[in-house]
C-alpha cells in the first residue's frame, strides 16, 4: 500500500478549541467549511460536538453533511442561501444563516417559514466582499426584526486584515461596526482566527475560529499565543528509492537541481497529485525520520526528491514527514509562495487517519 498518508490528532483538535474559547473569553464557532480545511469536516465536528458551541460551514451542502452525520448543535451557514427555496431546508435542519444582502432579506420577509430564524446579519465594514453596506445596517436590522420571521440576530462583520498586526485596519473596521451597530440590540461576532489571536482589545460575544483550529498560525512572524497551537494534520511518507548520483547530476523534471557533490538522493512517494505545493523549491525543509532535510528538484506528481546526503542513517523506508509537529504547515507554505489554507484545502488522494488519544 502506498505510505502517503495525513494523520489527524483529534486531541489537538480539541486542545486548540479551548484555547481560542478561553482566550476569547466568548461562545465560539468551530469553523469546519471545505472539509473542516481538508481535515474531515464529519470526524472534526464529532470530535468536537460535547464541547463546542456550534460550527460554521460555507454553505447547505456542507450542513446537511454534518446533520446526516448526526451533529446536533448550531450550525451557521456563512455564506447564507443562495436561493430562496433554501429557506425550507435552513427551517427543516434549523440551521442559522448569515445575511449578507437585501436579496437574501426581501426573501425571508416573502417566505412563509416553519418558526423564526436565527440571522447573522453581516456588515461590510470595509474588507468590501460581502455584507450590507454602514447606511442600510440598522434599516435592515429593523425590517429583521418586523417581519416576524427572526427570532435571534447576532451582528457580525469579517476583518480583511488581521492577520498584520502592524496594520491599523482592524481598529478602523472596528470603528465603523460600532457606528453603525449604535442603538441595535443584539450579539456580536468580530472575530476570525488572526483577530482572536492578535487583536485582543477587539472583543465580541461569538468568535469563529478557523485556520487556529488546525494548528496553523495566521501570522507570519511569531506570535506567543499562536505558539501555543498544536499541529493537527501531519502529512508523511516514507523513502521508497535510494540513488547514489556523483556531483553534477540532475535530479528531476527540468533539471531545476544539479548535485554539488556525491550525493545520495531519496525518492519519497508525495507529489502534488496529493496536495503537496508543486512550487515548493529546492531547500523546502522536511524531516527524515526525525531529523531536518530537505527537499531537492521539482516536484513530480507522484513523487519528489529529498537530500539524504548528511543523514547516512536514512535509506529505504525512512519516515518523512511534511508538515506537523516537526515542520510547521507556515513554513512550508511561506517557502512555496501560498498559505497554510490553501495546503490543507488541497490536500487529496491520501488516506486520512485519525487518532484520539
Amino acid at each position: 500500500m502506498r505510505p502517503a498518508r495525513a494523520l489527524i490528532d483529534l486531541q489537538a483538535l480539541r486542545h486548540n478549541y479551548r484555547l481560542a474559547r478561553e482566550h476569547a473569553g466568548a461562545r465560539a464557532l468551530a469553523v469546519v467549511k471545505a472539509d473542516a480545511y481538508g481535515h474531515g469536516a464529519v470526524r472534526v465536528a464529532q470530535a468536537l460536538q460535547p464541547e463546542a458551541d456550534g460550527f460554521a460551514v460555507a454553505c447547505i451542502e456542507e450542513a446537511l453533511e454534518l446533520r446526516a452525520a448526526g451533529i446536533k448543535g448550531p450550525i451557521l451557514l456563512l455564506e447564507g442561501f443562495f436561493e430562496a427555496r433554501e429557506l425550507d431546508l435552513i427551517v427543516e435542519h434549523d440551521l442559522w444563516v448569515v445575511v449578507h444582502s437585501f436579496w437574501q432579506l426581501e426573501a425571508i420577509e416573502r417566505t412563509a417559514v416553519g418558526k423564526p430564524l436565527t440571522v447573522w446579519l453581516k456588515l461590510d465594514s470595509g474588507m468590501h466582499r460581502v455584507g450590507l453596506f454602514p447606511a442600510d445596517y440598522a434599516a435592515a436590522y429593523q425590517r429583521l426584526k418586523a417581519s416576524g420571521k427572526v427570532a435571534d440576530i447576532v451582528l457580525m462583520t469579517h476583518f480583511a486584515r488581521a492577520d498584520e498586526l502592524d496594520c491599523p485596519r482592524s481598529e478602523e473596521q472596528l470603528a465603523v461596526f460600532n457606528a453603525a451597530r449604535e442603538g441595535l440590540v443584539a450579539q456580536t461576532s468580530l472575530n476570525n482566527s488572526p483577530a482572536l489571536l492578535g487583536w485582543p482589545q477587539i472583543t465580541s460575544d461569538w468568535v469563529r475560529p478557523g485556520i487556529m483550529l488546525y494548528g496553523a498560525t495566521p501570522f507570519e512572524q511569531a506570535h506567543p499565543l499562536a505558539d501555543r497551537l498544536q499541529a493537527v494534520m501531519t502529512l508523511e511518507s516514507k523513502v521508497i528509492s535510494v540513488r547514489e548520483l556523483p556531483a553534477g547530476e540532475p535530479v528531476g523534471y527540468g533539471a531545476t537541481f544539479i548535485t554539488e557533490r556525491p550525493s545520495r538522493i531519496g525518492v519519497v512517494a508525495m507529489g502534488y497529485a496529493d496536495g503537496y505545493p508543486r512550487h515548493a523549491p529546492t531547500g523546502t525543509p522536511v524531516s527524515v525520520d526525525g531529523q531536518p532535510g530537505r527537499l531537492v528538484g521539482r516536484v513530480s506528481m507522484d513523487m519528489l526528491c529529498i537530500d539524504l546526503t548528511d543523514l547516512p542513517q536514512a535509506g529505504l523506508g525512512s519516515r518523512v514527514e511534511f508538515w506537523g509537529r516537526q515542520v510547521a504547515a507556515s513554513e512550508i507554505a511561506a517557502q512555496a509562495g501560498t498559505i497554510p489554507y490553501q495546503l490543507f484545502c488541497n490536500l487529496k488522494r491520501v488516506p486520512r487517519l485519525y487518532r484520539d488519544s
